[in-house]
């Protein structure tokens, strides 16, 4: 009878012992079950802004494809009025100078100046931007005969002369030439179609006699 007594206390301590253990057991692995959930939201998380992020951007390159085809639309009209020949201003130094011309009488619709990736600040509808800011680059001295040729882009990096490979846009998403970060930009042709292309040149972008690539103001 003794030894049950004495024995059962013991009995008593080792069921108490495993059943700590076990709860010590089931919180340790409920904490590791925590980490894995916070681990998997934070990579959902970063994925899902990561798509939204993306998705602005095509949408903001895309937008800036439908300003480019708008002024498109004006530059053909004034090269109508005008034998052929885009807007040219002797001594330009900036784009603005050269397509502020364009306003009112092409176009009242300066928003399509201004690319809705970048920064620049919005202009009055109807009124010249000559000594405003827009967003995209003009090479001017071109006529509707040069078919091929570069007629508009994105604000680029300079306004030099460049061979296939070298640099037309931001490559990390800081000024110059960052209308769309570091995704590259949009260049409109004399016959009207657009190219996009990365911030370094699929092409060459040579400046024949006569033409001058023109950047918006700093």
């Amino acid at each position: 009878m003794r030894q049950n007594r004495v024995g059962c206390p013991a009995a008593g301590l080792s069921r108490s012992g495993r059943t700590h253990a076990g709860i010590a057991d089931r919180a340790g692995f409920s904490f590791i079950e925590l980490l894995v959930v916070v681990a998997l939201l934070l990579v959902l998380t970063t994925m899902y802004w990561g798509s939204t992020s993306s998705s602005r951007r095509h949408q903001q390159q895309e937008a800036c494809r439908k300003n480019l085809e708008k002024i498109y639309v004006a530059l053909q009209i004034y090269a109508n009025d005008h034998s052929g020949a885009f807007p040219a201003i002797a001594g330009a130094r900036t784009s603005e100078e050269a397509l502020s011309g364009l306003v009112p009488r092409y176009t009242v619709d300066t928003s399509v100046f201004i690319c809705p990736g970048g920064k620049d600040s919005s202009l009055p509808a109807g009124e010249s931007f000559r000594d405003r800011r827009i967003s995209y680059a003009y090479f001017m001295g071109r006529y509707a005969t040069n078919a091929q040729a570069l007629l508009m882009s994105d604000r680029q990096v300079d306004a030099r002369a460049k061979a296939a490979g070298e640099q037309a846009f931001s490559s990390t998403g800081k000024p110059p030439g960052n209308n769309h970060g570091k995704a590259g930009g949009n260049f409109l042709f004399v016959d009207g179609h657009l190219e996009a292309t990365p911030a370094q040149l699929p092409f060459s972008l040579g400046v024949t006699q006569g033409v001058v690539l023109l950047n918006p103001r700093p």
